[in-house]
Protein backbone atom coordinates (compact mmCIF):
# COMPACT_ATOMS: atom_id res chain seq x y z
CA UNK A 1 0.00 0.00 0.00
CA UNK A 2 1.32 3.42 -0.96
CA UNK A 3 0.84 6.32 1.43
CA UNK A 4 -0.15 9.84 0.31
CA UNK A 5 2.71 11.87 -1.16
CA UNK A 6 3.90 14.83 0.88
CA UNK A 7 5.82 17.74 -0.60
CA UNK A 8 7.97 20.25 1.28
CA UNK A 9 9.28 23.50 -0.21
CA UNK A 10 12.80 24.46 0.90
CA UNK A 11 14.12 28.00 0.44
CA UNK A 12 17.30 29.78 1.46
CA UNK A 13 15.27 31.46 4.23
CA UNK A 14 14.48 27.99 5.62
CA UNK A 15 18.20 27.20 5.66
CA UNK A 16 18.94 30.40 7.58
CA UNK A 17 16.25 29.56 10.16
CA UNK A 18 17.52 25.99 10.49
CA UNK A 19 21.12 27.19 10.89
CA UNK A 20 20.02 29.46 13.72
CA UNK A 21 18.08 26.68 15.44
CA UNK A 22 20.75 24.02 14.99
CA UNK A 23 23.88 26.13 15.34
CA UNK A 24 25.19 24.70 12.05
CA UNK A 25 26.50 27.75 10.21
CA UNK A 26 28.72 25.84 7.77
CA UNK A 27 29.01 28.12 4.72
CA UNK A 28 27.99 25.31 2.35
CA UNK A 29 24.47 26.05 3.61
CA UNK A 30 24.48 29.76 2.74
CA UNK A 31 27.37 30.73 0.44
CA UNK A 32 27.33 29.75 -3.24
CA UNK A 33 30.92 30.90 -3.55
CA UNK A 34 32.09 28.62 -0.75
CA UNK A 35 29.87 25.67 -1.75
CA UNK A 36 31.14 25.65 -5.34
CA UNK A 37 34.73 26.15 -4.17
CA UNK A 38 34.51 22.86 -2.23
CA UNK A 39 33.01 21.05 -5.21
CA UNK A 40 29.28 21.26 -4.54
CA UNK A 41 26.85 22.39 -7.24
CA UNK A 42 25.66 25.24 -4.99
CA UNK A 43 24.25 25.87 -1.53
CA UNK A 44 22.81 22.68 -0.06
CA UNK A 45 20.24 22.02 2.63
CA UNK A 46 21.43 20.64 5.95
CA UNK A 47 21.16 16.85 5.90
CA UNK A 48 19.42 16.85 9.25
CA UNK A 49 16.92 19.44 7.97
CA UNK A 50 16.11 17.14 5.05
CA UNK A 51 15.74 14.24 7.48
CA UNK A 52 13.48 16.36 9.71
CA UNK A 53 11.16 17.12 6.80
CA UNK A 54 10.96 13.41 5.99
CA UNK A 55 10.30 12.82 9.70
CA UNK A 56 7.38 15.27 9.50
CA UNK A 57 5.91 13.14 6.72
CA UNK A 58 6.35 9.96 8.77
CA UNK A 59 4.73 11.63 11.78
CA UNK A 60 1.78 12.74 9.64
CA UNK A 61 1.32 9.21 8.30
CA UNK A 62 1.60 7.78 11.83
CA UNK A 63 -0.95 10.26 13.16
CA UNK A 64 1.11 11.28 16.18
CA UNK A 65 4.78 11.96 16.97
CA UNK A 66 4.80 9.36 19.75
CA UNK A 67 3.64 6.69 17.29
CA UNK A 68 7.03 6.79 15.52
CA UNK A 69 9.01 3.92 17.02
CA UNK A 70 12.06 3.97 14.74
CA UNK A 71 13.29 6.17 11.88
CA UNK A 72 16.57 6.13 10.00
CA UNK A 73 18.08 7.26 6.71
CA UNK A 74 21.33 7.48 4.81
CA UNK A 75 22.19 10.65 2.96
CA UNK A 76 23.01 9.95 -0.69
CA UNK A 77 22.62 13.20 -2.63
CA UNK A 78 22.59 16.82 -1.51
CA UNK A 79 19.48 18.97 -1.81
CA UNK A 80 20.62 22.03 -3.77
CA UNK A 81 18.65 25.14 -2.85
CA UNK A 82 18.71 27.94 -5.44
CA UNK A 83 18.96 31.60 -4.45
CA UNK A 84 15.49 32.63 -5.58
CA UNK A 85 12.00 33.03 -4.15
CA UNK A 86 10.82 29.51 -4.95
CA UNK A 87 13.67 27.33 -3.70
CA UNK A 88 13.22 23.64 -4.35
CA UNK A 89 10.93 20.82 -3.29
CA UNK A 90 11.47 17.59 -1.44
CA UNK A 91 8.86 14.98 -2.35
CA UNK A 92 8.33 12.22 0.19
CA UNK A 93 6.55 8.94 -0.52
CA UNK A 94 6.28 5.67 1.35
CA UNK A 95 4.99 2.17 0.96
CA UNK A 96 3.95 -0.18 3.72
CA UNK A 97 6.48 -2.98 3.78
CA UNK A 98 5.01 -4.98 6.66
CA UNK A 99 2.36 -4.90 9.36
CA UNK A 100 3.38 -7.04 12.33
CA UNK A 101 1.26 -8.98 14.78
CA UNK A 102 2.67 -6.65 17.46
CA UNK A 103 0.83 -3.69 15.92
CA UNK A 104 3.80 -2.13 14.16
CA UNK A 105 3.88 -0.92 10.57
CA UNK A 106 7.19 -0.84 8.74
CA UNK A 107 7.54 1.75 5.99
CA UNK A 108 10.00 2.08 3.13
CA UNK A 109 10.34 5.82 2.55
CA UNK A 110 11.58 7.66 -0.54
CA UNK A 111 12.64 11.31 -0.65
CA UNK A 112 13.41 12.98 -3.96
CA UNK A 113 14.43 16.42 -5.16
CA UNK A 114 14.09 17.25 -8.86
CA UNK A 115 13.38 13.57 -9.50
CA UNK A 116 16.60 12.34 -7.86
CA UNK A 117 16.63 10.25 -4.67
CA UNK A 118 18.32 12.20 -1.86
CA UNK A 119 18.12 9.48 0.80
CA UNK A 120 18.69 5.76 0.77
CA UNK A 121 17.70 3.08 3.23
CA UNK A 122 15.03 5.43 4.55
CA UNK A 123 12.84 3.35 6.79
CA UNK A 124 10.41 3.96 9.60
CA UNK A 125 8.47 1.85 12.05
CA UNK A 126 5.25 3.27 13.44
CA UNK A 127 2.81 2.01 16.02
CA UNK A 128 -0.49 1.16 14.39
CA UNK A 129 -3.49 2.97 15.88
CA UNK A 130 -6.21 0.87 17.30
Amino acid sequence: MELPTQTFRVTRADLVRYAGASGDFNPIHWSDRFATKVGLPGVIAHGMFTMALVGRAVTAWAGSPDAVVDFGVRFTRPVVVPDDDTGTEIVVTAVVREVTDAGLTRLDVTATCLGEKVLSQARATVRTAG
